[in-house]
């Protein structure tokens, strides 16, 4: 899940900057999602290593397009210290926290009664949520300027509240938002996700094909947001919002209680799948990913260094401000590749469900209407950062997401 990522995002690498929707982020980026997810950004990426810290546009999981030879450290906050670098720890929380139920499910932990307590964890989670942000809030308010987020510093309270405002939160070294952005829902995510497949176990003998599917799907998106989290610190997230309602809300609670939507409805509702559809179904989504990690993995190498072997012989177009945007690859495709790849997981994590119920295609058309709206805010930056560029850019890849189609 740009994964982001929440939205993963992400989606890796999943939310709108205004009061919008919620994110994946995957990356993520993420990516998730959003979850997220984000299961990275909306344009192509530009190059030249700016001489101060730039904030960037976002995109899926919630990053933007990469600069080409700009390191993570570039992204520090000037009152915060430098972003944290984490290298796989997200990845490493996951693994440990897996090993950790996986103890206490043989000391006789009943995991499998969380299930039943979803609607009461959803509240508390919530709730959690709400006086969390009031204390950032609170600590806001000694912060000094130079610590306030631009968009949290309104003046209006619930509008600060909701947004945040201070961009990146601290108690010594330990960053709140950073750590939220990811780790708590996505693993929460796969945590409710495993709970319900070994409900389904309890109920019915052993779980579905269906039920392997969403939970085999989810969780390598998770795994690999978190693998790939450092690549949160070039979202719009970390760089640009403020840590308040809106992502302590959507980190603790919007992803983990319904990017599972999916698994829980496979537990109330069985559906029978054979395996030439199961197949097919795997394949769809290993196109997804492929897509996806591809566009994400050829923006950061691009990023980071222009000169690399594998991206040193692809096409650009040179811009005003110094960087260059890549207009062959994945982003020769469409100007969004990795959304298109978020959206085709997004769709095959919905059909082992069946095509008879709505309510398993939620995160799919929320996670549509999330990316469409991102894209037209990433149009809308790129514009008005890259101006000639990017209209010549515009016109030697028409398609925004899907080719041929938009």
């Amino acid at each position: 899940m740009e994964r982001c990522l929440w939205g993963s995002g992400r989606a890796g690498e999943r939310t709108p900057r205004r009061i919008a929707a919620f994110p994946r982020r995957r990356g993520a980026d993420a990516a998730a999602p959003g979850h997220y997810v984000p299961p990275a950004t909306g344009g192509p990426l530009g190059t030249g290593a700016p001489s101060r810290p730039t904030p960037l546009p976002a995109g899926t999981g919630g990053a933007v397009e990469p600069v080409g030879a700009v390191a993570l450290s570039h992204l520090a906050r000037p009152a915060g210290g430098a972003l944290p670098l984490a290298g796989a720890q997200g990845f490493q929380a996951l693994v440990l926290t897996a090993l950790l139920v996986g103890l206490g499910v043989s000391a006789g932990l009943p995991l499998s009664a969380l299930p039943e307590m979803l609607l009461p964890l959803a509240f508390a989670a919530t709730l959690t949520a709400f006086i969390f942000s009031l204390l950032l809030y609170l600590k806001a308010l000694v912060a000094p300027a130079s610590a306030l987020a631009p968009g949290g510093n309104s003046g209006n309270l619930i509008y600060d509240f909701f947004l945040g405002r201070e961009l990146n939160p601290r108690i010594c070294s330990f960053d709140f938002k950073y750590f939220c952005e990811l780790r708590p829902g996505l693993i929460g995510w796969v945590l409710i996700n495993l709970a319900l497949l070994m409900q389904e176990a309890e109920l019915r003998g052993s779980p579905s094909l269906a039920m392997w599917l969403v939970n085999g799907f989810q969780l390598l998106y998770v795994a690999d947001a978190l693998w790939y989290e450092e690549a949160v610190l070039t979202t719009m997230d970390i760089i640009h919002d403020g840590f308040g309602f809106m992502l302590a809300f959507g980190d603790l609670a919007w992803v983990p209680f319904t990017y599972s939507l999916q698994a829980q409805f496979l537990l109330y509702h069985p559906q029978p799948l054979g395996w030439p559809l199961a197949s097919f179904i795997c394949l769809i989504n290993a196109v997804g990913y492929y897509i996806f990690r591809g566009a994400n993995s050829q923006k950061n190498t691009f990023r980071k260094n222009p000169s690399d072997p594998r991206v040193a012989d692809l096409e650009t177009i040179s811009t005003a401000t110094g960087r260059r945007l890549l207009v062959s690859g994945w982003w020769g495709m469409v100007r969004h590749p990795n959304y298109l790849g978020d959206l085709i997981m997004a769709l095959a994590w919905s059909l082992p469900c069946g095509v008879f119920h709505l309510l398993p295609y939620f995160y799919f058309l929320y996670f549509t209407a999330l990316l469409v709206h991102r894209e037209d805010r990433d149009e809308r930056q790129c514009l008005q950062k890259y101006g000639l560029a990017w209209h010549e850019y515009c016109q030697r890849v028409p398609y925004r997401i899907v080719p041929y189609v938009y």
